[in-house]
């Protein structure tokens, strides 16, 4: 994805990434020194002593797991089915889970997502070993390709800082890249700047369908972003302050770039979008119509959700590329609250009629598979 930006400090190594709560900004916090013992690191999901079925995986740093890594379960969790079981700690790792490793589920032990904390800090113009970049997908720190995935009380997040690096380019930094058709994430946080969650599929002509339930997300450009179909229900996003920026606008929230033959991309509904940026020093979104799909008609409705001041209410809206105006694209509105929401030039705020919003609903969207009735 494009950037003009710089990036503000996301955190250190040797700081655990924690926030106040399911919906607070990212804060440091120094990492506590471990204890000697911890009996019970895997809490309701008992031990790999007496293990949930034989099916499940125990992870944790002090090596009272199967493994201390997650990568390493991955990698051992052949076939379909495998459940991760994570202790709390500060994963540092990059982990690919790929399409073989179908209905995977992890979990994050504590049930607080601020405690499992997988993290890296690759960019897209970060140098590979043995040559070149690793792009904007090689920098994710977790990639999900398969179907079926779930995960639950789990931070992704990627630390690689713009301020750190001032001569590299490309400063497209994932946190968690999906693919993967019917992918779930309950209780889940995504920690970035610059895009932060590639909701997306494995090609243009699948129509990956992706949920995102009790879930916060953070960043500065385009830090929603992708051709999946998605639905957010009842998240959290919060756009991200910056100084080393004169004037607005900081940065997109979310940047679509569903293919023109997929009738449904992303629906937020009965949400909430906060800023530590200044008031209406944000744009809810852009249309991302890339090199390799110029026929994309991105599409985003957002609706009976709360958007905070840190949206630009008179124009929320704006081009990636002039050759691709969002007016020609598929944005819409319906009932929105705050004061991003209000509508003081209606002709940019495309809304929807009452019978268009029957037919925005999480079930429409995802069809006969319904995540939101699997316990939380």
């Amino acid at each position: 994805m494009p950037s003009h930006h710089r990036q503000l400090p996301l955190s250190r190594r040797g700081f655990l990434l924690a926030g106040a709560g399911a919906g607070a900004a990212l804060t440091l916090t120094p990492a506590p020194a471990r204890a000697a013992a911890r009996p019970r690191p895997f809490g309701r999901y008992g031990s790999p002593a007496a293990r949930l079925t034989p099916q499940t995986l125990y992870v944790d740093t002090s090596g009272q797991g199967d493994f201390t890594t997650v990568r390493a379960a991955v990698a051992a969790a052949t076939g379909s089915g495998r459940t991760l079981v994570i202790a709390p700690g500060t994963y540092r790792e990059t982990v690919a889970v790929d399409v073989t490793r179908t209905q995977m589920t992890w979990l994050g032990a504590s049930g607080d997502p601020r405690d499992v904390v997988i993290v890296h800090d690759n960019a897209a113009g970060t140098p590979k070993p043995g040559g070149g970049t690793y792009g904007t997908t090689g920098s994710a720190t977790t990639l999900v390709q398969a179907d079926g995935f779930t995960a639950r009380a789990i931070t992704f997040a990627n630390d690689w800082l713009r301020a750190d690096h001032p001569g590299v380019s490309g400063t497209q930094a994932v946190a968690l890249k999906v693919q993967g058709d019917r992918s779930a994430f309950h209780h889940c946080r995504f920690l970035g700047h610059q895009d932060t969650l590639y909701a997306d599929s494995m090609a243009l002509g699948v129509f990956a369908r992706q949920y995102f339930s009790h879930c916060y997300a953070e960043g500065d450009v385009d830090f929603v972003f992708g051709r999946a179909t998605a639905v957010y229900e009842h998240c959290h996003f919060r756009t991200l302050t910056r100084t080393d920026l004169p004037s607005a606008p900081y940065g997109f929230v979310f940047a679509p770039s569903t293919a023109g033959a997929n009738p449904r991309g992303y629906l937020v509904t009965r949400s909430r979008i906060s800023s530590e940026a200044p008031d209406a020093y944000y744009k809810l979104a852009r249309p991302w119509v890339p090199s390799s799909d110029t026929t994309a008609r991105p599409s985003l409705v957002v609706r009976d959700t709360h958007l905070g001041p840190g949206i630009d209410a008179v124009a929320p809206y704006t081009n990636m590329s002039d050759a691709f105006p969002w007016q020609n694209q598929r944005f819409a509105e319906y009932r929105n609250t705050g004061p991003g929401a209000v509508v003081p030039v209606p002709e940019n705020r495309p809304r929807l009629s009452d019978e268009q919003a029957d037919s925005a609903t999480r079930a429409a969207y995802l069809g006969d598979w319904q995540p939101w009735k699997e316990a939380c």
